[in-house]
């Protein structure tokens, strides 16, 4: 599926959008990372956590402008973001808006850089993260080692991306899955710590920033212990269907709990979820991450992260 130039209309992606001279120093206090480093040349990843540290939902962000921050995110969590963020607004000057309804969201899949630059018509960043402004479009590289772009555009204006094929969604979800992104839903929102999703492995936390909601439970368990529960890539052995929030037992006695899923062609399941690392520690009753009796039995296999796991 890498050898083709495909286009996805990502229509589950939603926007959060937060205007004002108080934008980044308001959202600097709410997410794990830190956005004084978010610039118009790069995106970043970071997580709005609880006052327990579990991850509410994970965020995109794309700067705009100087005062002007665009948070892409699941649609279905939009609506309760935006009022969740908007309880802390006290009397910064920021105005927050859900605006799920005046951006698309689309993705790009190619071989490569060069090639995808040739059939958009215009220059693609190459670097994880990095942002480029085209028109009134921002486009944000997004795959890694995959060659995948992430374009948002207000929903009245048009790129050529309607002259590429355009391709099954579960193909995008399927290289998120590939490359360890893990995605916060509805049905996981509050569910897992940001270490359990290895938000610190991928950049979303930041460690040296100052304080922001969940940032005491986040720091004590990165500074006083290992994080004994890891979101993991794990492939079925025999047909299943996982959604987001599912729990589980794989056969060496681990629990777990589904953060993304996909369905593959001849039925089996490929699947991130939250699991002990070893089965040494997958005694229910510390694993905190809401498991239930008689849940199945799953034969899975255990694939490679693109990245290294914290300890």
């Amino acid at each position: 599926m890498r050898d083709e130039i495909l286009a996805f209309e990502l229509t589950g992606l939603g926007a959060v959008r937060v205007q004002g001279a108080d934008a980044e120093r308001f959202l600097q206090g709410q997410l794990s990372g830190d956005v004084r480093r978010l610039t118009p040349e790069r995106s970043q990843l970071s997580g709005l956590h609880n006052p327990q540290g579990r991850a509410v939902a994970l965020l995109r962000l794309v700067r705009l402008g100087a005062d002007d921050i665009l948070a892409v995110l699941p649609r279905e969590l939009a609506p309760a973001v935006t009022a969740r963020l908007g309880r802390y607004v006290l009397r910064a000057k920021v105005k927050l808006s859900d605006e799920s309804d005046r951006w698309r969201v689309h993705g790009v899949l190619a071989p490569d850089p060069a090639t995808a630059t040739q059939a958009v018509g215009f220059a693609l960043p190459e670097q994880l993260h990095e942002q480029a402004q085209v028109g009134d479009a921002f486009v944000v590289r997004t795959g890694h080692p995959s060659s995948r772009w992430t374009i948002l555009t207000p929903a009245d204006s048009r790129l050529p991306l309607a002259d590429l094929p355009s391709g099954n969604p579960d193909i995008w979800r399927r290289l998120d899955i590939a490359e360890g992104w893990p995605q916060v839903y509805a049905a996981t929102s509050e569910a897992f710590v940001a270490q359990m999703l290895n938000l610190d492995a991928i950049g979303a936390v930041a460690f040296d920033k100052g304080c922001y909601t969940g940032q005491e439970v986040i720091a004590r368990a990165h500074y006083r212990g290992r994080v004994k529960r890891r979101m993991q890539r794990l492939r079925s052995r025999t047909d299943c269907n996982f959604s987001p929030g599912d729990s589980g037992t794989l056969a060496d006695g681990r629990s777990f709990r589904v953060v993304d899923a996909v369905r593959l062609d001849d039925g089996r399941c490929e699947f991130l979820a939250v699991a002990p690392l070893t089965s040494a520690e997958r005694e229910s009753e510390e694993a905190g991450i809401g498991t239930a009796s008689g849940v199945p039995v799953i034969d899975a296999e255990t694939l490679d992260l693109p990245y290294s796991i914290l300890e």
